[in-house]
């Protein structure tokens, strides 16, 4: 009796006729799969506060306060500011999608389920990210809606809108991956976003252009990386920005590459992983 084991006639073992790769695809479409269904059967708590919070700015901002703002940059206040809140709820929804939902496999130690099966690093980094990038742009579509009862949205350049927005989303989403590793507590996800995300955001020209500060607050505004996000994305709505959008290019490129490595290396490593 041979001992190679045969399948039965129809019967398929599991993986043949799968190559290696083809496999991780699929342990990475199914993180993806688990982190779209999950923040979508919550939709309540995930989507919903930030359609409302960026209704309420377009109310505030746009309309109570724009009204009396004649023009910004040659165009209408409200106009100058809906790309800015669109960006807004990129950069919050693509970070806290991947730090909470990692950290919450982490504290429930289901994260060392998958550090130990033959998923690969890149794979699971992978999954996570865009989960989140998901997220954000669903969240950039439906506000992009609600802006619609606002003012009248035209896009300049396709290309930059795209590009802006998908690179923005992966740079937040391994921040948060990052963050969600190192965090040792509920309360340290919440960190970043409080004390560095929301300041940085809000300085970041999302109400108002950075030509308008006297010095020293412009130059040291151009030392703000979500200045280039916000310009760069509001170039390929309106077709005016306060700065190079190709410094804002390239900035993003480094950051998606230093992040991805760094990511690469903590997981590899099970820095705040494993017990």
């Amino acid at each position: 009796m041979s001992g190679t084991m045969k399948a039965a006639p129809g019967i398929h073992l599991v993986g043949e006729g799968k190559s290696s790769f083809q496999q991780n695809l699929v342990s990475m479409g199914t993180i993806l799969r688990k982190e779209v269904t999950r923040f979508l059967r919550i939709w309540m708590q995930t989507l919903l506060p930030s359609v409302i919070t960026m209704t309420l700015y377009f109310v505030i901002f746009g309309t109570i306060v724009g009204s009396r703002i004649s023009d910004m940059g040659g165009f209408s206040y409200i106009s100058f500011i809906a790309p800015g809140i669109i960006m807004m709820a990129i950069i919050t929804n693509s970070f806290s999608n991947v730090a909470s939902s990692f950290f919450g496999m982490k504290f429930q130690r289901s994260i060392e389920e998958i550090l130990v099966s033959p998923t690969p690093v890149w794979a699971i980094i992978l999954g996570f990210v865009l989960g989140g990038v998901a997220r954000g742009l669903l969240i950039a579509v439906l506000v992009s809606i609600v802006a619609l009862f606002f003012t009248h949205i035209v896009v300049a350049h396709v290309f930059y809108v795209v590009v802006f927005a998908v690179l923005t989303a992966l740079v937040f989403s391994l921040a948060g991956l990052v963050n969600a590793i190192f965090a040792r507590k509920f309360d340290d996800v919440s960190i970043i976003p409080t004390f560095v995300l929301t300041p940085l955001t809000y300085l970041g020209g999302v109400f108002y252009s950075v030509s308008l500060l006297p010095e020293p607050w412009y130059s040291i505004s151009l030392f703000n990386p979500i200045l280039y996000m916000v310009n760069g994305f509001r170039y390929g709505f309106i077709g005016v920005t306060d700065v190079n959008i190709f410094v804002g290019l390239g900035f993003l490129i480094i950051c998606c590459v230093g992040l991805w490595g760094w990511c690469y290396y903590l997981l590899r490593k099970g820095t705040c992983l494993r017990q």
